[in-house]
């Protein structure tokens, strides 16, 4: 063993001290790594002109300065600006104080009682307003189909389109990324196509988002795919003449086409594959939506405007309380099939637009008000759908970007960014009474009395009405079962649940939704309505009748009045236009073949808050 003199000793021990130094030094470096960057927020500033107006409020007395009040309008100070700078006090003493008048009695200002403005100083000035830039966003189609023109079935398995969308110029979304069935993928560029393949009834999840060049990202989206192979093509032991077909269903908020259903898409719930009911429809064709029904209300409104004689018949063909008799219906008939038929291209381009089937917003309007708007004016309810406060308060609550539309039109724009769930009692009743009004279409003034603009108008609002109950269906199965509806529910039965929400009310429903998870049932629409309390019950009945197959029956005039209808109200109704005749009950004594009818008007349950 060789021995190492001292010297040589300090040297190397110098020189391993050294080295660990280093080495640690080097494992730190190596091991840290900087914190995720914030990515830069998307706004910019711009310079912007404006006048500064300084005020004085002073005392009559002594024209002491009480407070100072800056504003930026030509005009005096609000009595709201001088609370602000001052107090609620000084603010009631100035609205309070009445103009100084010299007369025998006043003969100097100082003699004058409360407090006046003085314009003391001018100040133009400059001030940075800041502007959000839009946001990048990635939009989902299907390439690669191989559809023949006409058909929304696929020859070829295809791909899902992912296209990177960033309005800011110079700027470019620089990669795609995301999850299928928990597996990575990433492209390039702004555009990538993710190949698929059969699914389940279920469908695949994906989730997808793009990196842009301006240093963000979009938000993270999903989209549910399903793709599913018919007919025997597939078949390993023997070679089909079937040419390959499959059908392909996306949702997702971010889908480049037309979603035939919004609804669909709240709940996540596909279509079936074959096509939904005839109900749930909506044809291309206007007459493909053409009814015949009879229906007793409508004849009478008729025949009372002069628009049917039918004077041949007993009575004038007309019940005491207004609708006809069977002579009066038989008279009616032509104009009555005109009349109904008459707002289907409203209909089906409401339906499109909105995403709602034009088969049952039609079935709903027979029911509602026989296509005569007005016959429920002593209820307060208006339009086709006949919409009433309870309705109004569901499109107001539910529908944001309708009440940002629609508010301002009644109270100001600083109360309305509060929210329609944040103002106060108050300022709700009046939107609601807005609306209800807006959608109002009886008019004395009009030749058949009837404002037939009105009429369509009030049909994009119930589609509104209808989809804000879309909403409300899927938050109680979140509330009840923290899932989306579609993952437990088929498409048909929630459009029932949503009926069923809209007549009786979400208390209705979700107290039913929650004792069929407690016993732990599928929740299907004929096990949920085992648990229906019995004032519920009605909420049954009325969807069923507008999901009848074929279409419904010819409703009477005693089916519809002896329904109970979901006016749940509590509110101070707006006045409304004098209604041409109010259903009363008929006198126990009726002539010889005409209609005896029981008029019954009990409200339904409901809950006092969405839950």
């Amino acid at each position: 063993m060789t021995k190492i003199p001292n010297p040589m000793k300090h040297i190397l021990r110098s020189i391993l001290i050294c080295g660990l130094l280093l080495g640690f030094l080097n494992a730190s470096i190596v091991s840290s790594s900087p914190l995720p960057s914030q990515a830069p927020e998307r706004f910019t500033s711009i310079s912007v002109n404006y006048t500064v107006y300084e005020w004085w409020l002073m005392t009559w007395k002594t024209s002491q300065v009480v407070c100072q009040v800056y504003t930026e309008h030509e005009s005096w100070p609000t009595e709201q600006e001088v609370k602000y700078y001052c107090n609620a006090s000084v603010a009631a003493q100035w609205a309070a104080t009445k103009p100084c008048v010299y007369d025998d009695k006043v003969n100097s200002p100082e003699q004058c009682g409360g407090l006046y403005l003085h314009l003391r100083n001018i100040t133009p000035s400059i001030k940075e307003v800041k502007v959000n830039l839009p946001t990048p966003e990635v939009l989902v189609s299907i390439v690669g189909c191989n559809n023949p023109p006409g058909e929304d079935k696929c020859t070829a398995l295809p791909y899902l389109r992912l296209e990177g969308i960033e309005p800011l110029p110079n700027e470019q979304i620089i990669q795609l990324a995301g999850t299928l069935n928990d597996a990575p993928f990433t492209c390039p560029g702004s555009v990538c196509d993710v190949p698929l393949g059969p699914t389940g009834m279920a469908g695949n999840k994906i989730t997808f988002w793009g990196d842009s060049s301006f240093g963000d990202s979009t938000p993270q989206y999903e989209a549910q795919v399903r793709v599913i192979p018919w007919g025997d093509f597939g078949n390993p032991e023997q070679t089909s003449p079937d040419q390959p077909t499959y059908y392909v269903d996306v949702l997702s908020s971010q889908w480049k086409g037309s979603q035939s259903s919004t609804c669909a898409q709240v709940w996540q719930a596909f279509e079936p594959v074959s096509g939904p009911p005839s109900w749930l429809r909506t044809p291309d064709l206007e007459a493909d939506l053409v009814s015949s029904n009879d229906y007793f209300l409508l004849a009478g409104s008729l025949i009372r405007q002069g628009l049917v004689d039918a004077s041949a018949c007993q009575y004038g063909g007309l019940e005491v309380n207004g609708a006809a008799t069977v002579c009066g219906v038989e008279a009616a008939r032509n104009v009555m099939q005109t009349w109904q038929n008459q707002f289907d291209a409203e209909i089906i381009r409401v339906a499109k637009e909105r995403g709602v089937p034009a088969q049952m917003m039609k079935n709903i309007f027979s029911r509602e008000s026989q296509f005569w708007p007005g016959i429920y004016q002593s209820a307060y309810e208006a339009g086709l759908g006949h919409l009433n406060e309870i309705g109004a308060d569901a499109v107001l609550l539910w529908n944001p970007a309708f009440f940002t539309q629609f508010c301002p039109l009644v109270l100001n724009n600083e109360t309305c960014q509060r929210g329609f769930g944040n103002l106060d009692k108050e300022q709700q009743q009046m939107l609601r009474g807005a609306l209800v009004q807006k959608v109002n279409a009886s008019c004395v003034d009009c030749p058949v009395g009837v404002d037939l603009s009105q009429a369509n108008f009030s049909i994009s609002i119930f589609a509104r009405g209808l989809l804000a109950n879309c909403e409300q269906v899927q938050q109680i199965y979140k509330n009840t079962t923290g899932r989306k509806a579609g993952e437990l529910t088929s498409y048909e039965d929630l459009w029932k649940l949503t009926l069923l929400n809209y007549n009786a009310g979400s208390g209705c429903l979700s107290a039913a939704v929650q004792k069929t998870v407690a016993n732990k049932l599928p929740l299907i629409w004929e096990n949920v309505v085992r648990f229906l309390e019995p004032v519920c019950q009605t909420g049954e009945i009325y969807a069923n009748d507008i999901a009848g197959i074929p279409a419904l029956r010819p409703t009477s005039v005693a089916d519809l009045l002896s329904t109970p209808k979901p006016l749940e109200v509590v509110a101070t109704p707006v006045p409304t236009a004098t209604p041409f005749f109010t259903p009363t009950p008929l006198p126990t004594q009726t002539p010889t073949g005409t209609l005896t009818i029981t008029v019954t008007d009990t409200p339904s349950a409901t809950t006092a808050n969405y839950p």
